[in-house]
C-alpha cells in the first residue's frame, strides 16, 4: 500500500503502515483531504488511482494527479471516470491517463445503476467449455462494455474456441479443432492471467503471456503461484520477468494448495476438469472473495465435485 500512502500523505492526509512496511495493517487519520499535487506509480495497482479520483473531488483545493510510470489496467480507470461522471463529478484527464486534474468541493448526485455481469469471474466458467468441448451461455455480459476483461472472448476465439456473442451473452461451444497457443499480452487485464495460464495447458503448441508483472502483488504471487500448482498437475510452465511460456500437453490431478488466493482456487478448479484423475483442492473457500456461488454454479453445469 506504500504508493498510495505516499499519494496521499502528498494530498495531506495523515496515514502509516503500522510496522513501517508499506503494509497494513495501516493507520488514516480523519479530518478530510487537503489537495494540492500528487504523484503515484502507476504500474502497481490502478485501484489506487481509482481512490484517488473518488477522493479528491471533496478535498479542500483542487488536485492534479500525476501518473508516473505507464498506466496498467487502463480500463479499469475508464470505468472509474465512466462512474464519477454519471455522478456528476468532473475530472479532466490527459489523453493518455498520466496526469488527471480534479475541482474542489464537487457534489456527488445521485445515479441509479445497472450491474453489468462480471467478465472477470465468467472467464472461468468460459475457459470450463473451452477445456472440456462442451457448451455453456453466461447472460448479462454486455457486448458494448467498458470492462477491459472482456478480452477473454479475444483470447477464447484466437485460441480456436467457437464463441457467439450476442447483445448481452456469451456463448462458448467447445473448441472441436482443439486449442491452440498463442502469444498475449494481459498487461491491462491481470485478472484473466490465472485462466489463461490454465486455457494454455491444454492447447497445442507453445504460449508466450505477457504483461503480467504486477501479479506478483496480488492476494498472492500469482505468477509463482498458478506456476507451482499447475506443475504439480503435469504443467510445461517457465516463469518469466513479465509473465510466462507456457507448452501445451494437458494435465493430470494433484493436490493443489490456492495460496488462499480466489482465483488460483478457480483457475486450478477448472484446470481439474479436463485433468486424468482426480485433483483434490484445499482451502477452496478462498473463492468467497469474488464468486461465492462459483462452485454450485460449476456443479450446476454438470462439473462432478464434492466439497468437504
Amino acid at each position: 500500500m506504500k504508493p498510495l500512502l505516499d499519494a496521499l500523505r502528498q494530498l495531506g492526509v495523515q496515514c502509516y503502515s503500522i510496522r513501517g512496511d508499506g503494509c497494513p495493517p495501516l493507520i488514516v487519520f480523519g479530518g478530510g483531504i487537503r489537495g494540492g499535487g500528487a504523484s503515484i506509480r502507476g504500474d502497481v495497482s490502478s485501484q489506487f488511482v481509482s481512490g484517488l479520483l473518488f477522493g479528491t473531488p471533496k478535498a479542500d483545493r483542487d488536485t492534479e494527479i500525476v501518473v508516473t510510470t505507464q498506466l496498467e489496467s487502463k480500463p479499469y480507470v475508464t470505468m472509474t471516470l465512466d462512474v464519477l461522471h454519471k455522478h456528476g463529478i468532473k475530472v479532466e484527464p490527459s489523453p493518455d491517463y498520466s496526469r488527471f486534474s480534479i475541482l474542489c468541493g464537487q457534489v456527488y448526485t445521485p445515479f441509479n445503476h445497472v450491474i453489468e455481469g462480471d467478465y472477470s469471474s465468467a472467464a472461468f466458467l468460459l475457459a470450463a467449455a473451452a477445456i472440456t468441448n462442451s457448451y455453456v451461455k453466461i447472460t448479462n455480459l454486455r457486448r458494448n462494455t467498458l470492462q477491459g476483461d472482456r478480452k477473454v472472448v479475444e483470447v477464447l476465439q484466437e485460441m480456436g474456441s467457437q464463441v457467439k456473442v450476442g447483445e448481452d451473452y456469451v456463448e462458448v461451444l467447445g473448441a472441436n479443432q482443439g486449442l491452440k497457443g498463442i502469444e498475449v499480452d494481459l498487461r491491462d487485464t491481470p485478472d484473466l492471467v490465472p485462466v489463461c495460464a490454465v486455457l494454455t495447458c491444454y492447447a497445442q503448441g507453445r504460449t508466450v503471456i505477457q504483461g503480467a508483472g504486477r501479479l506478483r502483488f496480488k492476494e498472492s504471487d500469482r505468477i509463482a503461484s498458478i506456476s507451482s500448482e499447475l506443475r504439480k498437475m503435469g504443467g510445461k510452465i517457465m516463469e518469466s520477468e513479465e509473465g510466462f511460456i507456457i507448452e501445451g500437453g494437458g494435465l493430470h490431478g494433484a493436490e493443489i494448495d490456492p495460496h488462499n488466493d480466489h482465483r488460483i482456487a478457480m483457475a486450478c478448479a477448472i484446470a481439474a476438469l479436463g485433468a486424468e484423475g482426480t485433483t483434490v483442492i484445499r482451502g477452496v473457500d478462498c473463492v468467497d472473495k469474488s464468486y461465492t456461488d462459483f462452485v454450485k454454479d460449476l456443479l450446476s453445469l454438470g462439473g462432478e465435485a464434492h466439497v468437504r
